[in-house]
């Protein structure tokens, strides 16, 4: 069975008229009339009488009209929905968004992109770094925006957005807070409270090391709230993104001596087909407005 077999008879069924019917089809009243013949042939019984000045729909045609309206019409539906996609009229974005990334950030660009395209349908999912690169060749995301020490695999094709530094966070009152900047040799022995999905919390223990600096880990989660409160209740000192610090009660300072910093990607799979809506997105995200880089960000 075929889509002009069934847009056909839905036709004919309407008029009772095969003129009409092909008029409305826009096709010549043979074709109309040998894919009615195959049709039934498919079906097994003839759809409709044909008398001289009455066609109507036989018993086996009124059995199947509501089948194959309900065909038709949803092959109506598909195609204006694959009309209003190609439009950008509606439509459906998925979005991964690394943990570690300040909320704020991701927020303020989708609040951004949906008064632009306001009947995309969004979707944010948010992960550690190698969970979304994992999902993103899958193909459960469409985009991602993730941030990893080194580049991205050669499978991502990847748009640096922002970079930002690490900063060290620590309640008020900490003996840190009057100073402008913390040097790495300063946290050798402090107790420290842990982000567990801190992305280059290996690299940057590793260069500690080599510099003989050890630090007490107290604390640890993967829950950003939980690790801001122990900092904020004095358990000890932590190791954040700059932009993710969220706790207004917390004291932010540079880490010099030096300092680190990630870059943050706008990442898809290399070579994949995108939809329209991917592409305005990543749109979007080229004339949004993320944070500079600042100086005090480079890393020794």
């Amino acid at each position: 069975m075929e889509m002009q077999q069934v847009r056909y008879f839905v036709a004919l069924s309407q008029t009772l008229n095969f003129t009409r019917a092909a008029e409305q089809c826009n096709v010549s009243q043979p074709a109309l009339t040998r894919a009615i013949q195959q049709l039934e042939h498919e079906l097994g019984g003839p759809l409709f009488h044909r008398e001289r000045g009455n066609t109507h729909l036989s018993e086996l045609g009124r059995m199947m009209l509501p089948y194959l309206e309900t065909v038709n019409a949803s092959a109506c539906a598909a195609r204006e929905a694959a009309r209003s996609a190609r439009r950008l009229e509606q439509g459906s974005l998925t979005l991964g968004a690394m943990c570690t990334i300040g909320p704020q950030l991701v927020a303020r660009l989708l609040v951004q992109f949906q008064a632009a395209h306001p009947d995309v349908e969004i979707n944010v999912i948010d992960g550690e770094a190698s969970a979304m690169l994992e999902r993103l060749e899958r193909g459960d995301l469409h985009i991602g925006i993730v941030g990893m020490p080194g580049e991205l695999p050669d499978s991502f094709h990847q748009l640096p957005v922002f970079t930002e530094r690490f900063v060290i966070v620590i309640p008020r009152g900490h003996p840190w807070a009057e100073r402008n900047a913390v040097r790495v040799a300063d946290l050798n022995g402090e107790p420290y409270v842990g982000r567990s999905n801190c992305e280059v919390f290996q690299m940057v223990t590793e260069d500690f090391a080599r510099r003989g600096v050890t630090t007490r880990k107290v604390f640890s989660s993967p829950r950003d709230e939980w690790v801001q409160n122990m900092i904020k209740a004095g358990l000890g000192f932590g190791f954040f993104p700059e932009y993710s610090v969220t706790d207004p009660d917390l004291v932010v300072r540079p880490l010099i001596e030096p300092g680190y910093s990630r870059t943050i990607y706008l990442a898809t799979v290399r070579g994949r087909p995108h939809s329209p809506a991917v592409g305005a997105f990543v749109r979007e995200a080229r004339r949004y407005a993320w944070p500079l880089l600042s100086s005090d960000a480079s890393q020794d």
